[in-house]
């Protein structure tokens, strides 16, 4: 479950205070940074207490988003 990418919809264990699970990617790296579905909180963990806190995948990143955001063809 180590392959993120950035839009990936997650959700976690536990549930957010304003009532959402489900979280999106917006940062991945040593540490990964997420956003709330619901409220548009942002939060940054590192890469190990963000696997051990997520429960699933609930969406893949569309792939046109996801090379765009790093490998823009000329």
């Amino acid at each position: 479950m180590d392959d993120l990418q950035l839009g990936d919809l997650v959700q976690m264990r536990k549930t957010h205070p304003c009532g959402s699970d489900r979280w999106t990617v917006i940062r991945v790296g040593a540490d990964v940074k997420i956003r709330c579905a619901g409220c548009g909180r942002i939060v940054m963990m590192d890469r190990a207490a963000f696997l051990k806190r997520m429960k699933k995948r609930v969406a893949r990143a569309p792939q046109d988003a996801a090379q765009a955001n790093g490998k823009e063809e000329i």
